[in-house]
């Protein structure tokens, strides 16, 4: 399958990167700019994600209505996030809408009216809210704070609620001039695009944009003492994470650790999902996962199970822990780990919004984009022994932190002590 990506830095410093699909009629549009809760200090803690909604509050050219009408009568998807490290706008329209999306979503992006900024303040603050409600996402953000502590990476991405309601409207302007420059933004496209048509677009979108530079993110945290949260909620579950400092985004080990995830608990086959919940029933949701940063990362695994079973299911936990350090995988579970890897990575590549992703967060990252064929040799290229290495020190227990939310706290405790006194004796 070929992959062919070109990339035009403008005179602006904007980068704009773009990969053809002749095949296909859409084209997925992104803006990526390099701002997340990570390159927040406390006193702005929410302002990317809080930036993010005024986006589609809309600009001088077009009203909040209008935004949504034009979207909606092109048959089309526009949408946005915000992650630690990254914010991202993004559509998927046909090819023949593309110069009014990207004029649109352009507007919006370096444009923004930042009107009723108060109406979505009270958005937000029903969106925390909501999120303080589910447990099930809350606990990821405290064994972020477990693994992380006081640095930013440990913060909850949708910002603090004292931020979101009391910055004062120039200050949010402030921060999305210094957020917002062109260096600090990719526009990506993938689908029935033509690259230099796509660049002339945008060249006439920010050719009047400045900025200062990309915000510097704080330096990752040299590892600490693992540590242990808990929270006291009436729950009918109790919903747990253990997890530690994980890999950077451009270590070259990223390969083995995606394999060993896929082992250990990143699908249904997985030995986690095996013995959690399809032996013993003990848990409807039980996974690993990965994240990577900058400069670091974020290993982990969630269950969530009732409190009838918390003891059992952690001791399960327990001991897939303690197998996966005695053998991290079997020959079978490794060739089967890496053909997963190679059939899920072929299949994204027939999605636009897939390849955008791809080349948006990548480009803006730093990283190189590799091809199918180089990406297929990485995954093809990891051993046992390259899965031993990562277990050794990714999921040694005295790396291992513990998050928890539920009824009580001694219960909770004591589940625990099932894996390791280590995780309960943390504070």
């Amino acid at each position: 399958m070929l992959q062919q990506h070109k990339l035009t830095t403008l005179e602006s410093g904007v980068r704009v990167v773009t990969e053809a699909m002749p095949s296909v009629r859409s084209v997925s549009v992104g803006f990526w700019i390099g701002t997340g809760s990570r390159t927040e200090d406390d006193e702005h803690a929410g302002l990317s994600h809080l930036i993010e909604h005024l986006l589609f509050k809309g600009t001088e050219r077009y009203g909040s209505l209008e935004i949504d009408q034009i979207f909606d009568g092109m048959g089309a998807e526009l949408n946005a996030g915000t992650g630690k490290e990254t914010t991202s706008v993004y559509a998927r329209v046909i090819d023949d809408h593309v110069p009014e999306a990207f004029d649109v979503m352009a507007d919006m992006v370096f444009r923004p009216a930042l009107k009723d900024i108060d109406s979505e303040r009270a958005v937000i603050l029903e969106e925390i809210a909501m999120y303080e409600d589910d447990p099930q996402e809350k606990v990821f953000d405290l064994l972020g704070t477990a693994v992380f502590g006081e640095h930013p990476l440990g913060r909850a991405i949708i910002g603090r609620a004292s931020v979101i309601a009391e910055t004062p409207p120039a200050e949010i302007a402030r921060f999305h001039v210094d957020r917002y420059g062109p260096e600090n933004i990719v526009i990506a496209a993938a689908g029935a695009v033509d690259h230099d048509a796509f660049v002339e677009l945008a060249a006439k979108s920010v050719a009047d944009q400045t900025g200062g530079p990309a915000p510097q993110a704080a330096p990752a945290p040299a590892p600490g003492a693992p540590s242990r949260r808990f929270e006291r909620k009436d729950t009918e579950q109790y919903h747990v994470c253990l997890g530690g400092p994980g890999l950077a985004r451009h270590d070259e080990r990223r390969f083995a650790l995606r394999v060993l995830d896929n082992v250990f608990g990143g699908t249904s086959s997985s030995r986690l999902f095996q013995e959690v919940r399809e032996r013993r029933g003990l848990a409807y949701a039980v996974y690993s996962f990965t994240s990577a940063y900058q400069d670091t990362g974020q290993i982990g695994l969630y269950i969530g199970t009732r409190p009838d079973n918390i003891g059992e299911g952690l001791a399960v936990v327990g001991s897939e822990l303690a197998r996966v350090r005695e053998e991290p995988a079997t020959p079978d579970e490794l060739e089967r780990a890496k053909e997963n890897l190679k059939g899920r990575v072929v299949l994204a590549l027939e999605s636009t919004g897939a390849r955008m992703n791809r080349l948006g967060s990548e480009i803006l990252a730093g990283m190189p984009l590799l091809s199918l064929d180089e990406t297929v040799e990485r995954i093809d290229a990891v051993t046992l022994d390259d899965l031993a290495q990562l277990v050794d020190e990714l999921w040694a227990p005295d790396r291992l932190s513990a998050a928890g939310i539920g009824p009580d706290e001694e219960r909770f405790d004591e589940a625990l002590a099932a894996i390791g006194p280590a995780l309960v004796e943390t504070s």
